[in-house]
């Protein structure tokens, strides 16, 4: 939408502003469906963090910090609530004793289950207005 990069348009305003209302409806949406399930929204991110983790290493209270873009040490008392709520096994690694792995339990493959699949019809249904704010913004 912008011709140069120091000009902007209302266009530009608009698409701005609409993004980040669909943004916020969709973060809106998630924390109540997380709610519904028993769960504060910032639980329900590290779970599907843990579980949507493919690196090559097992997750770590430290990568689990980056993903959540939170600090290590609030990530730990995180992971003990999840702990201590029966979503979340810790494990010494064993090529390094200092570090923790994290599990999910079942109760929270089930939990995590529910919560993706209205996560994801929820999605399918913005994404069109989603991809045409985006095309905007790209222009």
């Amino acid at each position: 939408m912008t011709h140069r990069k120091d000009v902007l348009t209302d266009s530009d305003y608009e698409a701005l502003a609409n993004l980040r209302y669909i943004l916020r409806r969709f973060m809106d949406f998630s924390t109540s469906a997380a709610q519904k399930e028993g769960l504060p929204s910032q639980q329900h991110q590290a779970l599907l963090a843990i579980k949507g983790h493919r690196g090559d290493d097992p997750i770590t209270i430290g990568l689990l910090a980056e993903r959540l873009m939170i600090a290590p040490h609030s990530t730990s008392e995180l992971v003990e609530r999840l702990v201590v709520g029966g979503y979340v096994r810790r494990q010494s690694d064993p090529a390094d004793r200092r570090r923790q792995t994290l599990m999910l339990t079942a109760r929270a493959d089930e939990v995590l289950r529910r919560l993706s699949a209205v996560h994801l019809t929820e999605i399918r249904e913005m994404a069109p207005r989603l991809i045409e704010l985006l095309g905007d913004l790209q222009r």
